[in-house]
């Protein structure tokens, strides 16, 4: 399974890409992102994206590259703070955006990547995320149809990896990436450690390497965050917590 590592994140993402195409990229926040696939994404000049995440990026890094270059058509995401480019794009109507509730959003990747076309759940019921769905009605409580997600390719951030593909995620690393992985047609992995076959626990792994493609090494993660909450903390000694931080 040797032949599923690669050199550099450019090496791994060689002969995936096209203009048009869809990809879902894991992370929550600046947590968890694939920045070294995304950085990719970004010198290979591929455009017209569809873009599948939770958000995308903030003001000068993560997704934010792909969307200042020109290269994102449309993002199905559930949140589109931190970013005012994004915000200037979509107002100017230069970006499509399918906004989707959080919960929802990660449900259509999961039955994505498990197979199944569409479910039914209530949130939403009765607002703007349901116009044109159909609605069905379950034991006197009204349901709305969404359908389940799929791309063409999916990048996502892991902790540790071998050379099988299998992953470990980390802390709140632990977010979008794992479902994403599953639901690509083709998914490509970035890990910090690399280790050899054997040595992850098996009763550890989150991602199975049946669903990941490629994987590559990175190095130097900036694992930037948002903002710094200043909240009084009842210990003065204690330091600032970080809005979606990954330790």
């Amino acid at each position: 399974m040797a032949h599923k590592v690669y050199p550099t994140a450019e090496a791994a993402l060689e002969g995936l890409t096209f203009d048009g195409m869809s990809i879902m990229s894991g992370g929550f926040g600046l947590s968890g992102n694939p920045e070294k696939l995304i950085a990719a994404l970004l010198a290979s000049g591929v455009k017209r994206l569809t873009i599948v995440s939770n958000n995308c990026g903030a003001d000068g890094f993560g997704l934010w590259s792909l969307l200042n270059n020109g290269q994102i058509r449309k993002m199905i995401s559930s949140y589109v703070g931190e970013n005012k480019l994004f915000e200037k794009l979509y107002l100017s109507g230069e970006l499509e955006l399918e906004l989707n509730p959080q919960g929802t959003l990660a449900e259509r990747i999961r039955a994505g990547g498990a197979g199944i076309p569409a479910f039914f759940t209530k949130t939403g019921v009765g607002t703007v995320v349901a116009d044109g769905k159909e609605l069905r009605e379950f034991e006197g409580e009204t349901y709305v149809m969404e359908r389940g997600l799929t791309a063409d390719l999916s990048i996502v951030k892991a902790w540790r990896g071998d050379p099988e593909g299998n992953l470990v995620f980390r802390k709140t690393a632990q977010n979008f990436n794992p479902m994403m992985a599953t639901a690509g047609k083709v998914t490509v992995a970035e890990v910090e450690e690399l280790v050899g076959p054997g040595e992850l626990d098996p009763s550890q792994i989150h991602t199975p390497g049946i669903y990941v493609t490629r994987i590559v090494q990175g190095s130097g993660y900036e694992k930037r965050i948002e903002r710094v909450t200043t909240r009084p903390r009842p210990d003065s000694a204690a330091q600032p917590a970080a809005a979606g931080s990954e330790v």
